[in-house]
């Protein structure tokens, strides 16, 4: 990299469902130069495409990251450190705080991402959780699941994107889930994880997320997910179609959860699901929400959450430019799901889904040449389109047209018989 007066600022990996390349190009706005702390490049296809400086290190190594951000620092200068992905936000905290840059509490953030610990400081504050147990053997596991009652989520203690969630309605299943993650070694991430994971109970309702800014109540979205035992996340709508007082409670629930977690500085991302009983707060998210919901957010409401998240970590006013327009007032988004297994030969329709009305946003998620393979998480989605519209059922109608106009071709792996000459 060559030197520059420009100051940088460094993002410790990225999120890779397109906010990552939304936070490089907020700095850049900001007069910053971004720059990626990363151990593979090639997991985020923007990189080249909007030419972002890299430095490949062992970001799981915090004391390697802080010396970069250090050797930066001494060069042209370093105005913040963040992330845009779940699993680096806590040491992007602490690397800026050693560096004596604007972070929050990376310690907070660090117990908040441990789902059992998050549960336990909720529940000491009194703010309703679903019942847990927190468990490191498939018997305990079983035993768990048996008191709290069938059906049950078993999920990592720490994870993103749906990543190991499974609804699991017996015994059996609950025994196999568990085995499973408790076998793993790494997550997806190739970080180690926890020797335990979460066993709760199933909370019916629908589906919400808060977003919060510095202590306050930005907007409500609505969920969408996919079909059980899994729960990934399908589409957003903005704002939440609910009436005045469910949004406030929802967003009364969201910030005592913060409280109780000791965080409030930037962004967080708070999911509830809203049952007979009242709103259960299911994970509190140290971090800008992922899945391009700040982007629709921005549509929405004229509120732009990640520049407002570089301009805070950067010691910048968070007051975001004037948008170029009135904001839409309502926004959806629309992922574009795998329907099967194998190599992307092709990708299309973007441009024919970027002509619909109200499209805002219509990206792929993946590129030729990808093996795609069915997780039953945030990696499934292969493409993405946020569009506007004077209410839910415009917004929603016009980026579901737009996702069905993007094509991914698959060309599908040889079954056992086909590989060996049909023997």
């Amino acid at each position: 990299m060559n030197g520059t007066a420009v100051r940088w600022f460094a993002f410790l990996e990225s999120n890779t469902t397109g906010t990552g390349r939304e936070f490089c190009a907020a700095a850049r706005a900001r007069g910053l130069r971004p720059v990626l702390l990363t151990r593979d490049a090639g997991r985020y296809p923007y990189v080249t495409e909007d030419a972002v400086d890299t430095l490949v290190l062992d970001t799981s190594d915090l004391e390697v990251v802080v010396e970069a951000c250090r050797g930066l620092a001494e060069g042209a200068g370093l105005a913040g450190v963040t992330s845009s992905s779940e699993y680096f936000v806590a040491d992007a905290a602490r690397t800026a705080a050693r560096l004596g840059l604007p972070a929050a509490d990376g310690d907070a953030i660090a117990r908040c991402r441990a789902k059992d610990l998050q549960r336990a400081a909720l529940a000491a504050h009194g703010v309703p959780v679903p019942a847990w147990t927190a468990v490191s053997e498939v018997a305990a596991a079983a035993e768990a699941a048996d008191a709290i009652g069938h059906p049950v989520v078993v999920k990592p203690v720490s994870g993103s994107g749906s990543n190991g969630v499974r609804l699991c309605r017996d015994r059996a299943e609950t025994e196999e889930w568990a085995r499973l993650l408790l076998d793993r070694a790494t997550d997806e991430r190739g970080n180690a994880v926890p020797g335990r994971i979460l066993v709760e109970a199933a909370v019916d309702g629908p589906e919400f997320s808060v977003e919060t800014f510095d202590g306050d109540v930005v907007t409500v979205v609505a969920k969408h997910t996919g079909p059980a035992p899994h729960f990934v996340e399908t589409g957003h709508d903005i704002p939440a179609p609910v009436d005045p007082g469910t949004t406030a409670e929802l967003g009364d629930t969201a910030m005592a959860a913060l409280k109780a977690l000791g965080l409030g500085w930037g962004a967080a991302h708070i999911e509830i699901r809203r049952s007979a009983d009242g709103p259960v707060v299911i994970e509190v998210n140290p971090r800008l929400a992922g899945g391009m919901i700040p982007v629709a957010v921005r549509a929405a409401t004229g509120t732009d959450l990640v520049d407002a998240v570089i301009a805070r970590a950067a010691g910048q006013d968070t007051a975001p430019p004037a948008p170029s327009g009135a904001p839409a007032g309502h926004a959806a988004v629309r992922f574009v799901m795998a329907a099967g297994e194998g190599r992307v030969t092709a990708v299309g329709g973007i441009g024919d889904a970027g002509a619909v009305p109200g499209v805002v946003v219509a990206v792929p998620n993946t590129v030729v040449g990808r093996q795609v393979r069915i997780t039953h998480s945030f990696q499934d989605r292969l493409g993405c389109v946020v569009a506007t519209g004077t209410g839910t059922t415009q917004a929603a109608s016009r980026a579901e047209l737009a996702a069905r106009l993007i094509r991914i071709e698959l060309e599908e792996p040889a079954t056992p018989e086909e590989g060996n000459g049909g023997r």
